[in-house]
């Protein structure tokens, strides 16, 4: 099954490549597009049916690439980055298929459906990758997709600053996060991921592990985001076409807090000790800020809907860093569980938001007007379930992601301040609230309030729509009434990266 692997890594960069080939047109590159994300995913299923859960790596490739500098080609995936694995495959397919019809002007479907190919390759070995350089420049190849994406076929006169402003934060934090790995490899003798997380920091001081989780930290922080460093994502998801928003929330978000659990915590786990209160403090007012600067959007006028999503996710992925620096086993499993949840919920609401924006001609609430269940019935409990989901109503799939970071917060790891934490935990119950807040005040403006403009395409949801969505709608109920699927994957391998038993 190691084949396996490297052919879902690879696929979709085949899959580009074969975008090179002269004669093809824009509709045969968007049948590629369907072809390639699709034998991904049923690899990607393929390896989660042969998956065994427990510890260790499960289908190694361990090759020698550039002897002369220690580096090696080195994959594998365990309980952590199988479900991100399979979620990254689902929402790419889900992307192509609804780009059979629905590429937005800015330049042609060939390099459209290229460019997400290749995100989607970076993202795949982002997650699989087990050599901190091989992280590092599949972490890299995403940017460049992702930054021409925004740029040519995102908004008229938002495209540009949003673009140039991603494209900046990652890249600076990319930077800074490489002379982590530095550090670390100067002072180990090695950049294998699996021997550095065994030795948990043997072979660095003290001072050494400060250091290099600072470093890797701020790197990893950007991706998240985390506040203060969030400001490039409200901007590139309102900038961005409905296929770029659902890959940057749904996907590339989660290579932040997947570093953190796959490299920082385990690798440097002093340096995870020292910075982890910060790091929650930062997540718990990302949970607060971003609700209540939801709150504020939703009373505006000129408020986006695409916005009011994005700052949605500051808070959100705030639940997953609070999780992360509880440096428990709960938390953790709780941060992954938050990645999974968001990828599905804000990947669906993107979707729609994006349904509602083609109809409307725009996504500024002032304009949209209310009434949905009354003309698109249909899209309007669409968007309600999407809501309720994102506030994290029980049995749904955003429910137990956050109740396991709080729940972490209450006990937290060996030498972290009890009293501290559980003053996190009230901050984020607080989140909690205002979250539901603003997103019952969502449904309530958009699908029961009065019918402002009449939507320039007047239908409800369409087969295609139907098709791409209700994927995202069933695994949103299949994971938050069947949660222990999700977690008899992950907390093995969460377990053994931490050292616990």
């Amino acid at each position: 099954m190691s084949v396996v692997l490297i052919l879902v890594v690879a696929a979709p960069l085949l899959g580009a490549a074969l975008l090179l080939l002269p004669g093809v047109g824009d509709r045969a590159a968007r049948l590629i597009g369907v072809g390639a994300t699709a034998a991904t995913l049923v690899g990607a299923v393929a390896l989660a049916c042969a998956f065994r859960r427990g510890r260790g790596m499960r289908f190694e490739t361990d090759v020698s690439w550039a002897p002369s500098l220690g580096l090696r080609f080195h994959l594998g995936i365990d309980g952590i980055s199988l479900p991100l694995l399979v979620l990254t495959a689902l929402l790419t397919l889900l992307v192509a298929v609804h780009s059979l019809w629905n590429i937005p002007p800015g330049g042609s479907s060939r390099a459209f459906v290229a460019l997400f190919l290749l995100l989607e390759t970076g993202t795949l070995g982002t997650f699989a990758a087990l050599d901190l350089i091989l992280f590092f420049l599949f972490f890299e190849v995403v940017l460049v997709p992702m930054y021409f994406l925004i740029n040519r076929w995102g908004s008229a006169g938002e495209r540009g600053p949003a673009s140039y402003k991603f494209i900046l934060y990652t890249l600076l934090g990319s930077a800074v996060m490489l002379l982590g790995f530095l550090l670390i490899q100067a002072k180990t003798g090695t950049f294998d991921m699996v021997e550095l997380a065994d030795r948990h920091g043997a072979g660095m001081s003290h001072g050494v592990q400060v250091l290099a989780f600072l470093a890797i930290g701020l790197g990893l922080a950007v991706k998240v985001p985390m506040w203060p460093l969030h400001t490039w994502l409200p901007d590139a998801h309102t900038a961005a076409p409905t296929a770029g928003s659902v890959l940057l929330a749904g996907v590339l978000l989660k290579m932040g807090t997947y570093g953190l659990i796959r490299i920082a915590v385990p690798v440097l786990p002093e340096g995870a000790e020292t910075f982890a209160p910060y790091l929650a403090a930062f997540g718990v007012i990302g949970i607060v800020y971003g609700s209540l600067v939801c709150l504020a959007l939703l009373r505006d006028p000129d408020g986006d809907l695409k916005r009011i999503i994005a700052y949605s996710s500051v808070g959100h992925m705030g639940f997953a860093l609070l999780g992360i620096a509880t440096l428990t086993p709960q938390g953790v499993n709780g941060a992954l569980f938050v990645n999974i949840g968001h990828g599905l919920v804000t990947g669906l609401l993107f979707f729609l938001a994006g349904a509602v924006k083609d109809r409307h001609g725009t996504a500024l609430l002032g304009r949209l007007g209310g009434g949905m269940y009354g003309r698109t019935p249909r899209l309007g409990a669409l968007v309600a379930f999407g809501a309720v989901a994102g506030l994290g109503l029980p049995g749904l799939a955003g429910f137990w992601g956050e109740l396991l970071a709080m729940y972490g917060a209450y006990e937290p790891g060996a030498g972290l301040s009890v009293g501290g934490y559980r003053t996190f935990l009230a901050l984020a119950g607080l989140g909690t609230v205002l979250t539901a807040a603003y997103l019952l005040g969502l449904v309530r403006r958009l699908c029961m309030g009065p019918v402002g403009g009449e939507p320039t395409v007047g239908v409800d949801v369409t087969g295609p729509e139907l098709v791409v969505w209700t994927p995202l709608v069933a695994l949103t109920l299949v994971a938050g009434l069947w949660p222990a699927t999700l977690l008899a994957i992950t907390d093995p391998a969460v377990r053994a990266l931490m050292g616990g038993s």
